[in-house]
């Protein structure tokens, strides 16, 4: 993927943050703390417009978050009738938030490499292609946000995908 556009993010003014470009982190911090990240929170959008949020384990892999779902979940019901979803990490003071669309992976090759990274990152058995129903999910980044709550106005930065 190409590297991001970065800029600031448009705020009210009252936030102060910073006009120039100094101190914007660059997209190689905020992807680093995504491969690193355990835990990401995934939101979605109900049919009846109300929000859901729950936490799930992933992988950050060539400029995407791979996670999986059972396929009766709210998540994976809330996915197929809007793959629209925000993805942000644990932290509120080390901030980076992803915006996306959810899209099913498919491919078996994909799935088996999907499947052992993962079961190694979490030391847990994880087989996509095996049996039981655990659709896997890659949300490539469309808009994604990232600063330091230490010095918010000077980090704030939001980053556009081509």
């Amino acid at each position: 993927m190409a590297e991001p556009v970065a800029s600031r993010p448009s705020f009210p003014s009252g936030y102060g943050i910073h006009t120039d470009d100094e101190g914007l982190v660059p997209w190689g911090e905020a992807a680093a703390k995504l491969e690193q990240a355990r835990n990401y929170w995934i939101g979605t959008t109900r049919p009846d417009g109300s929000p859901h949020a729950m936490p799930v384990w992933g992988l950050w892999l060539e400029d995407s978050l791979f996670f999986s779902s059972g396929s009766t979940s709210r998540k994976t019901r809330n996915l197929a009738r809007d793959p629209r979803v925000v993805v942000h990490l644990e932290s509120g003071d080390d901030v980076v938030v992803i915006e996306g669309a959810a899209v099913r992976v498919t491919d078996e090759a994909e799935l088996r490499q999907i499947g052992e990274l993962y079961s190694a990152k979490y030391d847990y058995p994880f087989d996509p292609t095996g049996p039981g129903d655990y659709p896997v999910f890659k949300v490539r980044p469309r808009i994604a946000y990232a600063w330091l709550e230490r010095n918010y106005p000077g980090t704030a930065t939001r980053y556009a995908f081509p």
